[in-house]
This record gives C-alpha cells, structure tokens and sequence, in this order.
C-alpha cells in the first residue's frame, strides 16, 4: 500500500480508520463488537505506524541528517495528550461516545491538514539514500542478493532491539504506578509519577537524539542508552526506594528512546528488500512486546513479586548492548 498510494496517504487513511474503530468499540454494546472494533482499530494503527515512519524517514532523507528521532519525540507528547484528555473528559462528566467522536474528528481534521504539507507520490528505489552526516550512507538498493542470509540476521537483531525498547515502554505504561502504590506505598501521585518520568526522559531522549546520533553515530548511542536503562533501573530495584524507582524508570526511558527509530532506520536501508519492507517486518514484529510482556511480566509477578517481574527492564537493556554491533557506527 506504500509503494503503491504513498506513506502519507497510507498514514491519513490509517488514521481516519483507527478513530472509526475506536469509537465502535466504545459504543459497542456485545463482546464480538467490541472485539472486532479494537480488532480495526489495532490494524489500522498498524498500517498508520509503517507509514509514518517511512514517511518519517523519506524526509530524513531529504534532510540528510538524522530527525526521525524528532518525530519520535511527538509520540511521546501524545501519550501524555491523550492521558490528559480522557482525564479531561471524565472530570467534566463526558460521556464516553461523544468523546471518542470528538477525538476521532479532530485527529481526523488534523492528518487531514498535514497531509497537504507531506512528500507527494508514493516511495521508489530511486530516492537518494539515508545519510544523517554522522553515519555510513546506505548502499545503493540494487545491492546483489549475495548477502541475504546477514541480512536476516541483522533484520533479527533490530527486531529485537526495537522489541526490547517496546518492553521497556510498556513496563512503565503498564506497571508503575501499581508497583509504586502496592509493593512501595507511595501515595496515589506520586504512583502515577513513575509512567510519567518515564515518558518524560523519553521525550528528551529523543529531543537531543537526532543530534546524539549525528555525532556518535546509532550504535554508540544504543549501547550508551542501554547501559543507562539497565544500571538505572537495576538499582532503582536492588535498592526499591519511591524516589530511586521513579528516577529508575526516568533512567529507562531515556535510555530507550532512540531504539526503536534506530531499528526502524537500519530496517529501511536493509539490502535485498523493496522499500518499506524492513520497515514493516519491524514495526509489526516489535508489536510482540506490547504484546507479551504484559502476561510474562504478570506471570513472574504471580509466581515471586511484581519487582522480580521488572528485572525484564534492565534485561533488556542487556539485549540492546548484545545485539546493538547491527547499527551503525560513526563515520569518521
């Protein structure tokens, strides 16, 4: 659909899509509704991730220096966004339908609008190649197949680079504030405080990323990040204080931030692939972490205690710094 429409129009159309189907299954009055609509909406969501990012990384080419991290960085502001929103619209007494409308309309309006302002035409081979002015340029796409079987490897190494920074996120997102309140007694603010910092130094992570990756180059400042994440959040349990864990989580995000545009970048300039297709394999795949490490981390948690269960935050970061040799390095 990207090769063929373009990322933009991919990323719009994905988005229209996803607010319709999040305003299903809130009006969804049976399970099957409810399902099939969050079912739509997590699909299209999908399609919207693929193509703005390869959009994102068609203008950074353009650019010739690294800004995907930059576009990153929006996302965490609208994570924070959407919180405060649904928060808005409780305190006022909104009822869930006509909130979910009003959403789906202004995101609507909004991509809408953007869409006049994107690269026109749909993405070919023959753009000019990455170059971020810190990093090697990528290789011509027309490179002989000869090196198919490293570039498998390497597609896995960035799955998982970009699965471990998705395991980290959703760590904080889904964990927390419970681990705050229940297994460290903080107060009901500063519970909620842990997601916060983490997406806080998340977004300053990915603010100065762009110019932390022309500099040193993404392998650098992937192992560097990792090693941030893992002796953060590894202290911030081997001593459990709520001031430590929250500084803990606040380390791990920032530490993260640049994995996932990482991986999404080396996937896009993978040789022996069309464009978009390294891109894609990525994006769905790191889904798997949003995915599974809500059960496994739950499941540890039953089995000993919810801390043990948050060592998957500094195994990742240890993760990152095996498999992080697959990014590249500065140019000199």
């Amino acid at each position: 659909l990207v090769r063929r429409f373009g990322s933009a129009r991919v990323a719009v159309g994905g988005t229209l899509l996803t607010g319709v189907g999040i305003l299903a299954a809130g009006l969804a009055d049976s399970v099957v509704v409810f399902a099939g609509a969050l079912f739509l909406a997590g699909a299209m969501d999908a399609f919207t991730d693929v193509a703005q990012n390869a959009h994102g990384l068609r203008v950074q080419r353009r650019y010739g220096r690294s800004v995907i991290n930059s576009f990153h960085a929006i996302w965490s502001i609208g994570a924070v966004t959407g919180g405060s929103m649904a928060a808005a619209a409780i305190a006022l007494g909104v009822a869930r339908g006509p909130h979910l409308l009003l959403s789906a309309v202004v995101f609507a309006v909004a991509a809408c609008v953007a869409l006049r302002y994107c690269l026109p035409g749909p993405e070919t081979e023959a753009e000019p190649a990455a170059d971020t002015g810190a990093e090697d340029s990528a290789p011509p796409p027309s490179r002989a197949p000869a090196a198919g079987l490293r570039t498998g490897w390497v597609l896995a190494a960035l799955v998982l680079i970009a699965t471990a920074g998705t395991l980290v996120e959703d760590a904080g997102m889904s964990w927390a504030t419970l681990y705050l309140s229940d297994s460290l007694h903080a107060t009901a603010a500063l519970a909620a405080s842990g997601y916060v910092a983490l997406v806080g130094a998340q977004f300053v992570g990915r603010i100065v990323g762009d110019r932390l990756v022309d500099r040193f180059g993404q392998r650098a400042v992937a192992r560097s990040g990792a090693l941030i994440a893992a002796i953060g959040m590894g202290l911030a349990l081997a001593v459990p204080t709520v001031p430590g864990t929250v500084l803990g989580f606040a380390a791990a995000g920032f530490g993260v931030a640049t994995l996932v545009p990482a991986a999404m970048h080396e996937a896009d300039e993978l040789p022996g692939l069309k464009p978009g297709s390294g891109l894609t394999l990525v994006s769905w795949l790191m889904r798997l972490g949003f995915l599974l490490s809500p059960p496994v981390v739950g499941l540890v948690a039953d089995a000993t205690s919810l801390r043990v269960g948050l060592l998957v935050v500094p195994l990742a970061g240890l993760l990152v710094l095996l498999c992080a040799g697959v990014l590249r390095p500065r140019r000199d």
